[in-house]
């Protein structure tokens, strides 16, 4: 086995990976990221092949990181989880079945989608879960890109999962929380109980994280930006109309910097209330948030005020062994996510 492992994310500002030991408490060993130039990449979606395998070799590079293999953490409005039921089987049984079950579900072919089934409960014959589907496309691009950085992908993992495992090490037992990871653009909610995730939202929305700003700040946008209408990629395949206001919210102060903060908060808090109204829902105890988005302004103070449990943050070094490094804020936000991906095998 190896001594050590690679965690690896793709977002639209940055390249960014994490490499820990191995055992129950991993030890961090290395972490780093590396900025991408503008549309080189989305959330988990290489576009520039060249830039992101070039940004790539350079955080290898910069941060010293020894291991070639890495588990790829992907989250992105392109990825669908939804709950689904099926027969019980099998599970050999039921990788050949999924495709010609959920097929009216996905608005691509199932033959172009990779498929995978988190199976959370069973009652008689039936198996309730989750359904995760990204477009095969997509993750060939990847795999392609990391393989021209002389990298190889050992496992694809969902970031919300790696989130729930991360819940499992310091929640209380039968305890219920609900995990978020505020991203520059795109956001994860995962409702956990006992390491097991009950509920997952993958939402897109724009922050003002350092990254982002900084981005706005390189490529300044024309003065027809804020009402001219783009595309962008909502679930599995699919396109939707989005304005670039809240992309233009990012540079902006005062008082559209508050509604950005406050329509962020919204969408976390409805995520929460729909679970939490759900017939059978179990009560949820704690808010626990990582990502760089947290430590963007108003966001902290705006998410305390939001929920009548408590929030806290969570950084890497409250999972995992960072010895005297010093991570900046961000970071250490950021690789929360990062290492979560690694923590089914780094027990092992």
């Amino acid at each position: 086995m190896a001594r050590s492992l690679v965690g690896l994310e793709i977002t639209e500002e940055s390249v960014r990976a994490v490499e820990v030991s191995t055992g129950r408490t991993p030890a961090l060993l290395a972490a780093g990221e590396v900025p991408l130039p503008r549309d080189a990449a989305r959330d988990s979606e290489v576009i520039d092949v060249g830039s992101v395998a070039l940004a790539l070799r350079q955080l290898w590079t910069s941060a010293g990181i020894k291991g070639r293999k890495v588990t790829l953490g992907v989250g992105s409005r392109r990825i669908l989880v939804r709950e689904f039921t099926t027969q019980a089987m099998a599970p050999e049984l039921l990788r050949q079945a999924l495709p010609f079950q959920v097929q009216d579900l996905l608005p691509v072919p199932a033959s172009q989608a990779v498929l995978d089934f988190y199976p959370i409960a069973q009652q008689g014959d039936q198996v309730s879960g989750l359904l995760v589907a990204a477009v095969s496309e997509t993750v060939e691009q990847i795999i392609a890109t990391l393989g021209k950085a002389k990298l190889e992908v050992d496992t694809v993992d969902l970031v919300p999962f790696g989130m729930a495992r991360i819940a499992h090490r310091i929640a209380q037992p039968g305890e219920t929380v609900a995990m978020m990871h505020l991203g520059d653009h795109t956001s994860h909610v995962v409702v956990v109980t006992d390491g097991v995730p009950r509920f997952v939202r993958i939402i897109p929305v724009d922050i003002a994280t350092t990254a982002a700003r900084r981005e706005e700040n390189a490529y300044p946008a024309g003065p027809e930006s804020e009402f001219e209408a783009v595309l962008e990629p909502a679930g599995i395949g699919g396109i939707t109309p989005r304005t670039t206001s809240t992309r233009a919210s990012i540079r902006s102060s005062g008082a559209s910097a508050v509604s950005a903060v406050n329509d962020l908060v919204a969408r976390l808090r409805s995520t929460v209330a729909f679970f939490s109204g759900r017939e059978g829902s179990s009560p949820i105890s704690e808010v626990i948030v990582s990502g760089a988005g947290y430590a963007a302004p108003g966001v902290a103070d705006a998410l305390a005020r939001a929920f009548d449990v408590p929030v806290r943050p969570l950084r890497l070094d409250q999972i995992a062994s960072v010895g005297r490094r010093e991570l900046p804020e961000e970071l250490a936000l950021n690789c929360v996510a990062t290492v979560g991906v690694l923590l089914g095998e780094a027990g092992r």
